[in-house]
Parts: C-alpha cells; sequence; structure tokens
C-alpha cells in the first residue's frame, strides 16, 4: 500500500523518492529450474520484513550474525484485477531450503530447516540480492508457485508508513506486556504509533499461546487496516510525501520494481480492488511434534489443504477462505501415511531415493521394493479405509492422483514412481 496515491506526488519529490529505493539484482542468482507461469498476465509479489538489526535497526536487539526475515508473504494478484490474495508463511515453517549461492562464490547445501532461514542462508554476506534469491527459491521449491517480484520493508519503513497515516487502531481482547517486543499495551480499542505499533505486530510470546500463527493472525489484521486507512487517507500531499518517504527509504526490490513509476502502476493495478475481495491467509499446517514428537519448536504444512491453495493460486483461482479453513480443521498427520514404496523406473535405487525423501518430510515408509513392469505414470494406491492418508501422499507429488484399488495392498498406501517423477519436485 507505500504506493497508493504516488501519482500526487509532485516532479520536485519524485527524484528524491525515486533514489531511496533500493535494488536488488536477481539475475542468475535463481537457476534455470523454476516453475512455469501457468497463469500468464497473474503476478505473485514475494514481501519480506526484514529483521535486521543494523544501523537504526540496532535497537530491537543483538546477538544476530546473519540477515534475517521477520515476516514472509506472498501477494498473488490475479490476471483480471478483480481480487488479490496475501498468503503468510509462518516462520517457523520446517520446509527443505534448496543450494542457494551465497553470494561468496560458495554454495550453501540443501537442508531442512525453518522457513526464515533462507534469508539468512543466502543473505551471509550481507547483500539482499542473495538472501532474497535464497527465499524466493526455497517459497519456489516448496510451493510450485513462480515468483515474480520482490520487496523487503526493515522496521524504521514499517513505523514510518504507521506514523504518516496518523497511526492504526487496534483492539486486544487483553492486555499484552512483551519485553522482547518493547510492547506495553492495555486491552481494549486503541490507536497505535511508533514503536507500540511495530511491537503489536512482532509481539509474540507473550500473547495466546507464544506461538507464530497468532502473530500473524495480528499481523493480516494490522495490514489490513493499514490499506483501507492508507486508500481513505493520502489525499493530501504532506501525508502522501510522508508515507512514500518512509516507505522508499526501507524498500528493496528486485530491478524491475526499483523505482517510483513501476511502484505505481503496480499500485494502480490494485486500487480498484473491493476490501471483501482481499483475502488474507495462512498456510494451513500443525505441530511437528505430530510427527517428530522431540521438535516443538516448529509447523509442518498441512496435506493436501496446503497443496490445494498453492495449486488455486498457480491456476489463478480465488481462493474460498471459509472453505479452506473447514477443510483444514482436522489434520491427517504425515506420520499416520503408512506407504510402501515400489520401483517402477528400472533403476537401480530409486525406490529407496524417494523413501528417504519422504521420511525427510515425516511420513511413515514402512517397505521398499521393485514394481511388476516399468512405467512412466507415478501412480498412488489405496485401500478404501485409507482415503484420506493416500490424499495427502498424492498432493506432495506433482501431477499424481489417488486411485482407490479393491486389489491394494491391506493397511498401506502403495505409491509405484514412474520415470516422471522428480525427486526435487517433492513437497
Amino acid at each position: 500500500m507505500f504506493v497508493l496515491g504516488a501519482g500526487g506526488v509532485g516532479a520536485w519529490m519524485y527524484q528524491d523518492l525515486d533514489d531511496n529505493i533500493g535494488s536488488a539484482d536477481l539475475d542468475n542468482k535463481l537457476g534455470g529450474n523454476r516453475p512455469v507461469n501457468l497463469s500468464p498476465g497473474s503476478k505473485n509479489i514475494l514481501v519480506v520484513g526484514s529483521d535486521s538489526r543494523d544501523g537504526a535497526n540496532a535497537g530491537y536487539g543483538k546477538g544476530l550474525t546473519t540477515m534475517q526475515s521477520d515476516t514472509l508473504m506472498v501477494v498473488h494478484i490475479p490476471a483480471n484485477r478483480k481480487w488479490a490474495t496475501v498468503v503468510s508463511f509462518p516462520r517457523d515453517s520446517w520446509v527443505e531450503i534448496p543450494e542457494c549461492d551465497r553470494g561468496d562464490g560458495a554454495t550453501s547445501t540443501s537442508q531442512h530447516s525453518k522457513i526464515n532461514a533462507a534469508f539468512a542462508v543466502g543473505g551471509s554476506n550481507g547483500e539482499v540480492a542473495d538472501a532474497a534469491a535464497c527465499s524466493i527459491r526455497t517459497i519456489e521449491a516448496n510451493t510450485g508457485l513462480r515468483i515474480d517480484h520482490f520487496m523487503s520493508v526493515d522496521f524504521q519503513g514499517f513505523k514510518g508508513m504507521v506514523n504518516a497515516l496518523d497511526g492504526i487502531e487496534v483492539c486486544p481482547e487483553q492486555a499484552i506486556h512483551d519485553e522482547k517486543a518493547h510492547l506495553d499495551l492495555e486491552a481494549g480499542c486503541q490507536t497505535v504509533r511508533d514503536e507500540k505499533a511495530l511491537g503489536y505486530v512482532r509481539a509474540r510470546y507473550s500473547v495466546g499461546d507464544g506461538s507464530d500463527l497468532g502473530r500473524i493472525g495480528r499481523q493480516q489484521e494490522f495490514m489490513k487496516a493499514l490499506a483501507e486507512k492508507a486508500q481513505s487517507k493520502l489525499t493530501s500531499p504532506n501525508a502522501l510525501y510522508g508515507f512514500l518517504e518512509s516507505a522508499t527509504k526501507s524498500l528493496t526490490t528486485d530491478a524491475d520494481l526499483a523505482g517510483i513509476k513501476p511502484l505505481y502502476g503496480l499500485a494502480s493495478e490494485l486500487k480498484g480492488i473491493p476490501n471483501d475481495r482481499l483475502t488474507f491467509l495462512t498456510v494451513p499446517n500443525y505441530p511437528r511434534e505430530a510427527d517428530v514428537a522431540t521438535d516443538r519448536a516448529n509447523v509442518v504444512w498441512q496435506y493436501p489443504q496446503a497443496a490445494d491453495l498453492f495449486t488455486s493460486l498457480a491456476k489463478d483461482r480465488e481462493v474460498d477462505k471459509k472453505k479452506l479453513t473447514a477443510d483444514a480443521k482436522n489434520p491427517v498427520y504425515a506420520s499416520s501415511v503408512r506407504i510402501q514404496v515400489l520401483n517402477g523406473t528400472g533403476v537401480t535405487g530409486r525406490a529407496a531415493a524417494v523413501a528417504e525423501r519422504l521420511r525427510e518430510d515425516g511420513l511413515t515408509v514402512v517397505g521398499t521394493g521393485n514394481a511388476p513392469e516399468t512405467t512412466r505414470t507415478t501412480t498412488v494406491t489405496y485401500p478404501e479405509e485409507l482415503r484420506e492418508q493416500a490424499e495427502v501422499l498424492a498432493s506432495r507429488l506433482p501431477g499424481a492422483e489417488a486411485t482407490q484399488d479393491a486389489s491394494a495392498a491391506a493397511g498401506v498406501v502403495t505409491l509405484v514412481v514412474g520415470t516422471d517423477l522428480d525427486l526435487d519436485a517433492i513437497r
């Protein structure tokens, strides 16, 4: 929303604001094996709230030796520009971070970790472009979505935007006292700005169950209120300039968005979207402890609901938030899916390799073997009582469908690995 109304900026302000915006050159950093854009005309923009403690941000904590991402979301803008969906990714999401260029000539190894670690892995040399590239590679690898643009905003910019709008009203049901977030807030509706606004969206450990999910809910409510107020308030030149100055000073984008003109063009595309068609979602998830008893710190994405969400956006279909929420109420844990993996490729060791990958993702592989014949198509079959478990597995294998088979082995879901299965594409 920082570019709403940018068309009213006078020529004397234009160059000043334009020069504020940082540019991250992502060319040659994303690799060639990227998802295909299935809906030309639509856009996916990765937005990162930077947790950097450099410069004016140093007062928000010490001890961070790498670049950090505090907030991670994808804004999907459809080809018809009649709606938009913002998807938040819990920073504690346990995902695979692919190999990334560290920017110093070295390449990181593929690893499982929290999703926000990707920004730190790529940004180990302090360059936003490398941090952004690794985050993009991670999002693309785990969702199948093609990311078209990137934006990063730091703490100071966020506060400045809120202040330029004379604050945002929030209505906490209980008082919040969070030392780490520098926040002391009483219960009830009130307008927050400056440190209180930042603390409100950052508070975690002293509110609710202390998880990142509660914080995401507050962030989404706050951002929706900010967007609505920006649309109504940014009519005076002074308010507009203050808002844009704060935004642009703390903003880094990919090269194609690095300027007032392209940002204003993006804002022009968005300003006609009704408030009730701007939807904020969180990737369906559950505590990883359900799959790995020793892990009480992370969450894993819930399938098939997460895959349905990603597929809808990839195909430019508006997501029904109520249906997604209802479908996610009773998760089928990955650890409850018992699988036998059969090699239908004719390539020695393929079943073992797929089994290892599935175990890394928390699924239970009870055996491996060879299929009766070589096949190109990967298949998932199941006995009647294991339909939900089979759908969980199939949703992690792009292009695969689960089929009930009366002759399927009892008590397990059978995966026949065909030559079409890309090991790196398994979610």
